[in-house]
């Protein structure tokens, strides 16, 4: 007869096998895809889709089939799986933790400082090979080509992206008086070209940090979601595994030095209180 904590995670463990086969299929479609500024998910996707795959199938096995080391295995590799997204969890609260638009007055859209953001962040967005992928997908993905037709009113009253405002224009600080520029560095580095625009300026990479950063806290929500199912997976995955220990060796051999309590005739006590 099947304990409910064993039918439960066997349950809640093929859920999770069958979901990880479309994580896995996503991950393999983006290696193929080069138009889609999410290439650098596919490695973790890859990985998630994995590890839920073998860590479900082992749980799934042990709790189904009484296999007591399957269960055990799974319950290991289970706490570190929990334990990593935690830490993941928390550190991505804390770097995204900082930044955020700044309002322009006059104008729908904010404009974005690379000096508001967390350090780590910073330091991802200067390594230059990094930065030439980053670039690379956003010139793929059209993104300037859709304000191209704007209007000066339209910059008035229309709202953009992050990085939109960040590497399709220069910032609106910047001026041009009897010849001279001025405004700060990104207005040096804005250019008209297609292929060059504002993509080196501060402010690109501030746009590009201020989505990842939004994709990021997102991603944090589910996480700890995931991790409230993870828990108690685990703690079912806890009862099934003392259930088929149970089942596999019924009898401990201290059960027959276990004393047991009788419980005395209903004319125990009058007799003691008459004697």
């Amino acid at each position: 007869m099947y304990r409910f904590s064993n039918t439960v995670i066997g349950v809640l463990n093929l859920l999770s096998l069958l979901a990880s086969i479309p994580i896995i299929g996503a991950a393999l479609w983006k290696a193929r895809s080069s138009t889609t500024c999410e290439n650098f998910l596919q490695t973790p996707l890859l990985v998630i889709g994995f590890i839920i795959l073998l860590v479900s199938l082992a749980g799934f096995i042990g709790a189904c089939f009484n296999v007591a080391w399957a269960l055990w295995v799974y319950l290991v590799v289970m706490i570190f799986l929990i334990a990593t997204l935690m830490g993941l969890t928390l550190f991505g609260l804390v770097v995204t933790s900082q930044g955020g638009g700044v309002e322009v007055p006059g104008r729908v859209y904010k404009e974005y400082r690379l000096g508001d953001y967390h350090p780590w962040l910073r330091e991802r967005v200067k390594d230059p090979q990094y930065w030439v992928s980053i670039r690379s997908c956003i010139l793929s993905s059209k993104t300037c080509a859709k304000i191209e037709s704007w209007t000066t009113l339209d910059y008035f009253q229309r709202d953009m992206n992050s990085v939109q405002s960040g590497c399709c224009k220069p910032p609106t600080a910047c001026t041009y008086e009897t010849g001279v520029i001025q405004g700060g560095e990104d207005c040096y580095r804005w250019n008209n070209g297609i292929e060059t625009l504002c993509y080196e300026c501060d402010a690109c990479k501030a746009g590009v940090l201020e989505e990842i950063r939004l994709d990021w806290r997102k991603l944090s929500v589910v996480n700890i979601l995931v991790l409230v199912l993870l828990i108690a997976v685990y703690a079912a995955g806890c009862c099934a595994f003392h259930n088929t220990r149970h089942a596999a060796h019924p009898y401990h051999p201290s059960d027959d030095n276990r004393m047991t309590k009788v419980r005395p005739r209903w004319d125990y006590y009058w007799y003691v209180l008459l004697h």
